[in-house]
């Protein structure tokens, strides 16, 4: 079982100890597919963009990606231990990276393009907070710019319950073994997930062990299509997270949006 007794964390320190070992974590996550997929859709839907803005950009492999395409990049992330690690991808005019929350942060500019991928939108987990996150989005877009992203999406989620998981990972320098126990609350439909991390250093024999609790919300397609509606968007696709199928049962969804209100 978790351990009894943790507190929950704020929002910005949920990754403190997590964001440590986020890179290796994820090494096998297929970055560079993932954002071939998303560049379809900027093609697709605004093929004459050439800035991105990423809310939520984490340690910045997304915003790396998108910038060797030939975008300039702007990533947002509240962990200053994930921004350590992004801030080494920085290439100035072309990839820069700050803090902030992306509820509240204001860059006082405009791009053609807003991302938030890898489910920052489900870390939201209040009504108020992704309207703020929608509205981020919505004042750092220009006018017919687009919004592209994934969700947990609740359809999936209720018919393919989430259960404990175990994934075990190793580098040249660190072995990790992250346990992943969830508990969902319909009610409110949230997810928390409590993970346990312990960490071995292979070259100096240290063990580390930490918990986290990362609280996690699905959402079903009309609330996210009503949500956008009041935040000055409307909905132009909504499928599985890389796929050509339908969102239906998809445990990950994927929405692309269009500013259509005038400029502030």
């Amino acid at each position: 079982m978790f351990a009894k007794g943790l507190r929950r964390l704020p929002v910005a320190e949920v990754f403190k100890e997590y964001a440590r070992y986020y890179d290796l974590l994820y090494k096998d996550k297929d970055y560079v597919g993932e954002i071939a997929y998303i560049q379809n859709f900027i093609k697709k839907y605004n093929p004459s963009a050439k800035t991105v803005l990423n809310l939520g950009c984490g340690t910045g492999r997304h915003d790396a990606c998108l910038q060797k395409m030939g975008y300039e990049v702007t990533g947002i992330d509240l962990s200053d231990t994930m921004l350590v690690e992004a801030k080494k991808r920085a290439i100035p005019g072309k990839l820069e990276f700050f803090q902030g929350d992306v509820r509240t942060v204001s860059l006082k500019k405009k791009f053609d393009v807003v991302v938030s991928l890898f489910h920052v939108m489900s870390y939201q987990t209040a009504d108020a907070d992704i309207s703020a996150a929608f509205k981020t989005a919505a004042k750092h877009l220009k006018k017919g710019g687009i919004f592209i992203f994934d969700f947990w999406n609740g359809d999936g989620v209720l018919k393919d319950l989430p259960t404990v998981r175990v994934k075990r990972l190793k580098d040249d320098v660190m072995k990790i073994v992250r346990i992943a126990e969830p508990v969902i609350h319909r009610k409110r439909k949230v997810i928390d997930v409590n993970y346990q991390i312990i960490a071995l250093n292979k070259k100096s024999g240290q063990y580390s062990e930490f918990y986290e609790t990362h609280f996690m919300r699905y959402f079903f397609l009309p609330e996210i299509e009503q949500a956008l509606s009041k935040t000055g968007f409307s909905l132009e696709h909504a499928g599985a997270w890389m796929s050509d199928n339908p969102i239906s049962s998809a445990w990950y969804g994927l929405v692309l949006a269009r500013r259509i209100v005038a400029d502030e």
